[in-house]
């Protein structure tokens, strides 16, 4: 069947070829189809992340990667668009495989890692058996909550690039992607502290991270005693107060995630003022995929960041879902057309197996730049989700059902 559907797809002729979902879903499973194939080889459990700049595989490891949730929630939403047992089986292993993450405190990114897996499979896989798992990682999200300061801290100030740069409560607009696993923690246990923490990182982010035009700074530096702001930077952008594109791409879902959970008109509008500062660029390539920084130096010959597109792209279906503005989803699907062209989609077979090519870590330390990346291809199955759902039932499912 898999060897069919192989030579189906790598010729273009899929079934319902002219059905925007149904050709992507089709090449989406058998591309990963052939990942979790080459992974079954393995002795132990592999979970993909990137590909170096030696062109060889490098995957996630537990503890301190940030990204080792994205794959198992690529597993989560390939089962929901496909329903297709075989990926339930495999999402659960790789799931099971993060549960000593729920006890992980020396990062801010849990929220990341199980909200991608646990959360989806409790959404998606109908897991009852994973709640608690939710609220114990949302328990451990909170000790890096500093009451006096009202935030959570990202990174530890005692080592790497915080250490070297003198910050003393680093927050980067990146954590309020992590909000998400207390949300879902107060709803879970019925404990409005969770709710409470979020709540106050969102509002001293609205105050403290955005610029007037709308765009976001990487890195506010806090005084984790008073909440004084010590510094407005940059640790991945091209400059402190260059608009890094990823950057942008978290703040427009984090703020509509975060109208979805609270309804506080403030967050809606802060999302929306995200959106036009990011399309009415001048920068911005006509194909909407941004270069990885707004205001990199050499645009356009700079590199595309397909990964922030993605973000993007599933951000504006929901916040299409919460407004009248057409053109959210319009620009939405213009983005998923462009990911899912040549210049970004990878063919069956290529790619190291990832979904999509050209995507950006970190340019100023030149780590992961025009690679395959696990949360690209994570985020673009959310955004296919998220557009059939909408086409098909005009809601989003799993994400509003309960709310």
């Amino acid at each position: 069947m898999w060897l069919s559907l192989f030579s189906l797809v790598a010729c273009g002729e899929v079934k319902g070829g002219d059905d925007f979902i149904a050709t992507n879903v089709e090449h989406a499973a058998a591309q990963y189809r052939l990942q979790t194939d080459a992974l079954e080889g393995s002795e132990r459990m592999l979970i993909p992340r990137t590909v170096d700049a030696e062109g060889k595989m490098v995957y996630a490891r537990r503890k301190w990667d940030w990204t080792i949730g994205f794959f198992p929630g690529s597993l989560w939403y390939l089962y929901n668009l496909t329903d297709d047992p075989y990926w339930k089986d495999k999402a659960e292993s790789y799931t099971e495989y993060l549960i000593k993450e729920q006890y992980n405190t020396t990062h801010h990114d849990i929220g990341f890692v199980i909200g991608c897996s646990f959360l989806n499979g409790l959404r998606m896989g109908g897991k009852e058996e994973y709640k608690p798992v939710i609220v114990q990682a949302a328990k451990s999200l909170s000790t890096r909550f500093r009451p006096e300061a009202g935030i959570i801290q990202s990174w530890n100030a005692d080592k790497g690039r915080p250490l070297q740069m003198g910050w003393k409560c680093p927050v980067i607009i990146d954590n309020m992607m992590n909000l998400e696993l207390l949300f879902e923690a107060t709803r879970l246990s019925g404990d409005s502290t969770y709710y409470n923490i979020a709540l106050s990182h969102i509002d001293k982010t609205l105050n403290n991270h955005f610029r007037e035009d709308g765009s976001t700074y990487h890195v506010v530096d806090y005084d984790p005693q008073t909440g004084k702001v010590l510094n407005r930077c940059t640790a991945q952008g091209y400059s402190d107060e260059s608009a890094w594109a990823r950057g942008q791409a978290w703040a427009i879902y984090g703020y509509t995630m975060a109208y979805r959970y609270t309804r506080i008109p403030e967050y809606l509008k802060q999302a929306d003022k995200v959106y036009e500062f990011i399309f009415t660029h001048l920068n911005l390539p006509t194909d909407l995929v941004p270069y990885w920084d707004f205001d990199a130096l050499n645009i356009p010959n700079e590199p595309r960041d397909a990964s922030a597109a993605a973000v993007i792209a599933s951000a504006l279906y929901e916040l299409s879902y919460y407004s009248d503005n057409r053109e959210y989803k319009n620009t939405a699907d213009k983005i998923m057309e462009s990911l899912s062209s040549p210049a970004y989609r990878a063919g069956i077979g290529e790619n190291h197996y990832f979904l999509l090519k050209h995507s950006v870590g970190s340019c100023p330390d030149h780590v992961e730049v025009d690679v395959p990346l696990n949360y690209a291809d994570y985020y673009y199955l959310e955004a296919l989700k998220r557009k059939r759902d909408m086409e098909a039932n005009g809601s989003l499912q799993h994400i509003l059902a309960s709310y």
